[in-house]
């Protein structure tokens, strides 16, 4: 999770909400993300996304049992919906995401059987240090928006 971590304060000296992810499998790294829907224009471009992409070119597969998909903030229904595509058997993340998050904020599709019967979740963790990051980086966007007014 710490990589993870590190990969959102990437994205957000990128200007973008600071959401990292890494995929690991066997206890070693194969692909990190961060998020970048603002920068790439892509509105899929979800750190999630970003990370299961460069774990499948890396694999050549789009496949990727086995793995386990690490990110800051519990994913969003897109985002659930590339986890099941590829097959990744567990996802740990740290903040829930009260608005949109689908692994049990607002619904929980990874519980759905019959859409989802090979992907474990587990969240909270290192879950203080991702809500910081978030609290950080809005209430500077906050203040940002108070100057120019």
């Amino acid at each position: 999770m710490r990589w993870a971590i590190a990969m959102a304060k990437l994205s957000e000296r990128c200007g973008e909400v600071p959401v990292g992810a890494v995929v690991v499998a066997e206890g070693a790294l194969v692909a990190l993300g961060c998020n970048q829907p603002i920068g790439t224009d892509d509105p899929t471009a979800h750190a999630e996304i970003v990370a299961l992409r460069a774990a499948a070119r890396q694999r050549g597969n789009y496949r990727l049992p086995g793995t386990i998909l690490y990110v800051t903030v519990e994913p969003c229904a897109m985002c659930a919906g590339a986890i099941f595509q590829a097959r990744v058997a567990a996802v740990v993340f740290g903040a829930p995401e009260p608005k949109t998050g689908v692994a049990g904020s607002q619904l929980d599709l990874f519980a759905h059987r019959a859409l989802n019967p090979h992907t474990e979740v587990r969240g909270g963790v290192l879950r203080d240090a991702c809500i910081a990051q978030l609290r950080h980086f809005f209430q500077l966007r906050r203040t940002q928006r108070k100057k120019r007014s």
